[in-house]
């Protein structure tokens, strides 16, 4: 029996439909999956990952989501498979991810420093500082305002090992514990009048628009290093451990280093790859 020649169009339609579909789903198939990347937020704040991602999509198809924290809490998102790998800087705690089975490899890729910023005037004397902990001693002695991060992040936790090495413990009105990110907390300093402790990225950043000046720098233990981590894909599987490694390999090859190495904030260089051929330390 012959069709009528709209059942004939309707089976078309529905055949072109179904084809239409599943092409759909094969493309989707075959295009590489969002990346989660839990990060400290100086690599947020700074600008470097919105500089540094784009060039990673273009190079490999991978879309990254990322979840800039405390280190300490990108950390707990990977221990919870939460994310896929992360970038944080922190290196007591990323080993102690990894030894615990979290994280597969601490794979370093860049470092900067921290530096001490207060009010032009300094009223501490922070620029008279002899080491790092020194300058924080001259903040408790003089009850100058100082405002610290607060978040178990990696600059809190640099923070509080500068204040165990002076043998002080910081409280009392003049220590303001903020819970935020570090630019948050360097718009709290200036307009506190306050000093605080930042990663020098982060500070490049938001220097042109802060009356905060740097009080102290210098010294080796404000060294800043930042390592990436893969969320280990034997304890949670479903991850797209995949998007990470390649993420890994390109961050740490070298597209990625020289992309580190090139970005800058007003003609200042942020950060020093620390992979591959271009690691100077």
């Amino acid at each position: 029996m012959l069709q009528r020649p709209w059942v004939l169009v309707k089976h078309v339609l529905l055949a072109a439909a179904f084809l239409a579909g599943v092409g759909g789903a094969l493309a989707d198939f075959g295009r590489p999956g969002t990346v989660r990347l839990a990060t400290t937020t100086s690599t947020e704040n700074s600008g470097l990952l919105n500089d540094l991602l784009p060039r990673f999509k273009a190079a490999t198809g991978y879309q990254v989501h990322v979840i800039a924290v405390g280190t300490g809490k990108a950390l707990r998102m990977g221990r919870d498979g939460d994310v896929d790998v992360v970038l944080v800087h922190a290196p007591a705690a990323e080993q102690r991810f990894v030894d615990e089975g979290y994280g597969e490899q601490r794979l370093p890729v860049m470092f900067n420093d921290f530096v001490f910023v207060g009010p032009p005037a300094d009223p501490a004397g922070l620029r008279q500082a002899t080491c790092a902990s020194d300058a924080l001693k001259r903040i408790a002695q003089t009850n100058s305002i100082f405002v610290s991060r607060g978040d178990d992040s990696g600059t809190h936790k640099k923070e509080l090992t500068i204040w165990s090495e002076a043998n002080v413990k910081p409280e009392g009105a003049w220590y303001r514990e903020a819970g935020q990110g570090m630019g948050k907390v360097l718009q709290m300093a200036d307009e506190l009048d306050a000093y605080t402790l930042t990663d020098r990225g982060t500070w490049l950043a938001y220097r042109d628009k802060s009356r905060l000046r740097v009080a102290y720098q210098g010294h080796e233990e404000l060294h800043n290093p930042y390592a990436i981590i893969a969320v280990s894909a034997a304890r949670y599987p479903d991850l797209n451990h995949q998007g990470a490694v390649a993420l890994i390999g390109w961050i740490r090859g070298p597209e990625g280093q020289h992309a580190v190495a090139a970005y800058r904030k007003s003609g200042e260089q942020l950060f020093t790859p620390s992979a591959g051929t271009l690691a100077r330390r």
